[in-house]
């Protein structure tokens, strides 16, 4: 359960699919479920270099990209191309979301069976890659 006593948003949104639970203005973190915890930790990871990152929590996909051009450009503003996803599944889908400058985190393969806190490690869903991949998603929106 997440603490929303401070900054983050409530989940009152989630019926649509995503929302913004954590404002930031330079990169977007994009994370279901559980990975939104990893998400908040690698928000606060880049804090500490001066980037300011925006935390959605999307639980369906589905459900976002049936609401109107409008919400979902307020969630995923296209002045924030510098974009992150990270779920424990596999990534192509969220290039949806993430677009060409965007990085995702994820496993793309089957037959890993563990506590989940294992497999995170194992397979790189740390706060500290998705931090990585912002920095880089960064570098690729500064160089075009």
């Amino acid at each position: 359960m997440l603490d929303r006593s401070g900054e983050l948003e409530g989940a009152e949104k989630a019926a649509q699919g995503a929302y913004v639970l954590a404002p930031g203005t330079d990169v977007i973190l994009i994370a279901t479920g559980s990975e939104v915890a990893i998400a908040l930790e690698a928000r606060d990871l880049l804090a500490g270099q001066d980037i300011s990152a925006r935390v959605v929590s999307m639980p369906c996909v589905e459900w976002f990209t049936e609401q109107d051009e409008s919400y979902r450009r307020e969630v995923l503003p296209p002045t924030i191309p510098a974009r992150v996803s990270v779920e424990a599944g596999i990534t192509p889908p969220w290039k949806l979301f993430v677009g060409d400058a965007g990085g995702s985190i994820g496993v793309d393969h089957y037959g890993a069976s563990a506590a989940y806190q294992k497999i995170y490690q194992e397979f790189g869903i740390t706060a500290e890659r998705v931090a990585a991949a912002a920095n880089d998603s960064l570098a690729r929106v500064r160089s075009h």
